[in-house]
Parts: C-alpha cells; structure tokens; sequence
C-alpha cells in the first residue's frame, strides 16, 4: 500500500495507510531521561519534520517516582501537516533505576513502554524499550541534566482492510533539562527514528513541568 507522502503516523485519509515510516504515535519525543523525586506534571509542544508529518504536537505528561521504581504517562494531540485532523496519542511508561543514587551524579535508567493510537479504524502500538543514561549537574539555582537514550522500537499496525504488520526498529532520543530549586522545570529533547527507505523522521519539543515533592518517598 503507497502514499506520495509517507507519514511516520498512522493516517487513514481515504487514500491509504503510510505503514512504510511509522515512528512515535505521540508527535513527541520519548523521554527517558531518569525518575523523578515524586510526582511531576508538565506540558509540552513538538515540531515533528517533513518525514514525520510536520505539524505541531501538543502534550501533557505525568511521572511518579518510588524509589528505584517510575511510571509515566502522556497524552498528545498531534495534528500534522494536510487535510487529516488532529489525532489522539496515548502513552504509558515503567522505569527501573540500575544504576544511580542520591550521591551520584549519573544515573542509567531502563525503560519499556507502550503508545497508542486510533484513526479511521486503524490502530498503531509503538513499544519502546530501551535505556536512558543522564547526568546532573549541581548547580545553586539550576541543575542541569543532560541525557540520551538509545531504544528498540517494536511498532504494529492493525485495522479494517489493512494487513497487520510489526517491525522492530532503532531510535533515539536525547536532551537538557533544567531545575529549579522550587521545583519548576523546563526542557528540550530530540527524538530520531530509523525506518529505513531513506526516511529519517525526527521531532524535537520543548516543555516545562512542575515536581512536587512526596515525604517518604
């Protein structure tokens, strides 16, 4: 099945499905950039490029830590670029800290998930799983975080009048993020999917999110 533009997003606009560039179902990035001290919330917006889709993603995303433990959602709404809409992704995310501390500046992060989407009666799960390695830099007013994180992308298509189709492929993601002492942040990220075909789809976002503190964890 061909499009003379392949999408990284599943779009069923009458004339087929672009299963050729499937990426993140969300518009953004997927971060893995370690667990945060208690919950945290936040918004986002992503600029996804011509082999993603174009458009603009608008985002909110949540974090819980326990301990070495963290789980995370987002929801998205991600409207590229053409006469399809706008289309809603969902994501959810668990963590394990292997290697990191309170004492130690750089933290290693595994991470696997699932993101989903449903359009026109076709349905697209991405599964990312792969590991996030950050490193904070103390800072009286701000610390700052770099990170990336390396990632196997197992990606399904399914729906009415398609042939259902997985495909396991690499990606990408990395950034900065900022915080301050009160408990605001702020970030950039970068996120880069290889599908082959000559494709490189790539978002990059920024956001801004706000951690509260939890006593006892």
């Amino acid at each position: 099945m061909r499009l003379s533009r392949v999408l990284p997003l599943v779009s069923l606009f009458g004339a087929g499905l672009a299963a050729r560039g499937l990426a993140q179902v969300t518009g953004l990035p997927v971060h893995n950039s370690g667990i945060s001290s208690g919950l945290s919330i936040g918004g986002e917006v992503g600029f996804p490029n011509a082999d993603y889709g174009k458009g603009t993603a608008f985002g909110g995303r949540a974090a819980v830590g326990l301990g070495p433990f963290g789980v995370s959602a987002v929801v998205s709404s991600y409207n590229p670029k053409g006469p399809g809409g706008s289309q809603t992704g969902l994501g959810g995310y668990l963590n394990l800290k292997v290697f990191g501390g309170p004492l130690i500046p750089l933290s290693v992060t595994l991470q696997g998930g699932a993101e989903y989407v449903k359009n026109s009666g076709v349905k697209l799960v991405h599964a990312p799983i792969g590991l996030g390695i950050a490193l904070k830099i103390p800072n009286p007013a701000l610390a700052i975080k770099p990170w990336i994180a390396p990632r196997v992308d197992v990606t399904r298509v399914s729906g009415t009048g398609i042939s259902s189709k997985t495909t396991t492929k690499f990606g990408i993601s990395g950034g900065i993020d900022f915080s301050l002492l009160g408990g605001l942040g702020f970030g950039v990220a970068y996120d880069r999917y290889s599908p082959g075909g000559g494709l490189h789809p790539s978002v990059i976002s920024a956001g801004i999110n706000y951690t509260l503190k939890i006593p006892g964890l």
